[in-house]
């Protein structure tokens, strides 16, 4: 018997009685549609995660003012001034795996413009910050490194500062006092959303390092240098670069902590990336179950139609059909089942899928790998569980399969 004439007489034995095929089918489909769909949610959530991370720069390392130990007392992150933009300088000079640094100190103040105002952050920074977070502008553009050097009363916007203060209104141009001090809108910058911490990014507004300083907060040093590593390998070799830069400059002897704090975002990214795995795995583990159980459906109702169809295997045999004739039979009644089953499975786990996203916002992101997948193990289930029965038909006795009542 060919192939095709195999596949036909399997799926006009299956079709004899329907409902037991669709209830026998039912395990697998829901087996492929929940492994699709958990799939489907771990990786979007990864995926949601790396875009996070990455919408916060570009091979980023943050240097940050450390820990200072006064009478035993560590005072916690933030508390030592010892970090300045010399150092930032030094970094760019004796750093060769850094491409692009910019400082960073930060205030709280009102930001009024006629009458709307809008409480918000204050960060001081230079024009490189902006290309090494990687955010564009919607309006306008940056501040630029002649208004640093001139400590101008310039201002960039984060867009949800600019929508409470001017609405849908183009603010480039137009004047707005952070305490009692007049800026220039130079530009907005297009939106963000909240980081990984659920904060708004785009609730701030940006002046030049020097103004900051020089007029709004009256400090000399920086809370934090971010520097952008010229790949993401390199960013390790320099965090270590410029902890050994850093500690030569502010005089730290061997044995002594750290006045400040070097983290790899790098390091935050594989962290989270390795978390969202585990958690993918598990929920296709889980589901997974479901065509494991799906498999033993099959088996069962293989098993159940060889004792029916005992007499019919005896008459096939008594004419001609060879053992592997009637495995071939049986086994291939076991993948149709199972195949059919598979295929409705992905059709429900992407239709569920998409009723998620529009239901409950989540982001799911549907893989052509966990569809493929899916696929063949359901058929790998219709194999493995279709082999016993097959095989148990194959074996019968024509003589007394023929004496079965």
């Amino acid at each position: 018997m060919d192939l095709l004439a195999i596949l036909r007489i399997a799926v006009r034995a299956l079709t004899r009685n329907k409902m037991r095929s669709l209830l026998t089918m039912l395990g697998i489909i829901i087996g492929v549609g929940a492994v699709i769909a958990t799939v489907g949610l771990g990786q979007g959530a990864q995926q949601a995660v790396q875009d996070q991370i990455a919408s916060m720069g570009t091979n980023l390392l943050y240097i940050s003012s450390g820990s200072v130990n006064k009478g035993g007392v560590h005072l916690g992150g933030g508390a030592t001034k010892t970090l300045v933009t010399d150092d930032m300088n030094a970094i760019l000079k004796q750093v060769p795996t850094i491409a692009e640094a910019a400082p960073g100190a930060g205030s709280s103040a009102q930001v009024v413009s006629d009458n709307q105002n809008w409480y918000t952050r204050i960060t001081g920074t230079t024009p490189q910050y902006f290309d090494i977070r990687n955010w564009p502008f919607a309006q306008g553009g940056s501040f630029t490194q002649d208004d640093v050097t001139r400590a101008t009363n310039v201002v960039v916007l984060g867009s949800t500062v600019q929508q409470n203060l001017f609405g849908n209104a183009d603010p480039v141009g137009q004047t707005v006092r952070i305490g009692t001090l007049p800026f220039q809108v130079v530009g907005v910058l297009q939106a963000k959303g909240q980081s990984g911490l659920g904060q708004d990014q785009d609730d701030g507004v940006y002046v030049p390092i020097t103004t900051l300083q020089k007029k709004i907060t009256g400090q000399d040093w920086l809370q934090y240098i971010m520097a952008s590593a010229t790949s993401q390998p390199a960013s390790y070799a320099a965090q270590d670069q410029i902890t050994s830069v850093l500690r030569d400059r502010h005089r730290i002897r061997a044995g002594q902590d750290d006045d400040f704090t070097v983290r790899n975002l790098a390091d935050v990214a594989q962290l989270a990336d390795a978390s969202s795995q585990v958690m993918t795995l598990l929920l296709a583990s889980i589901a997974g179950v479901s065509l494991i159980v799906g498999g033993i459906g099959i088996m069962n109702i293989m098993l159940v139609s060889v004792t029916e169809r005992t007499r019919e295997i005896g008459i096939r045999i008594a004419i001609g059909a060879t053992e592997s004739d009637v495995l071939r039979q049986f086994l291939s009644e076991s993948v149709v089942l199972s195949l059919a089953g598979g295929l409705v499975g992905i059709l429900c786990g992407v239709a569920s899928s998409m009723a998620i996203t529009k239901l409950l916002g989540w982001n799911i992101l549907i893989s052509p790998t966990a569809v493929v997948a899916a696929v063949v193990f359901s058929m790998a289930v219709g194999i493995f569980f279709g082999f016993y029965p097959a095989r148990k038909a194959a074996l019968l006795d024509p003589i007394e399969a023929l004496r079965f009542e």
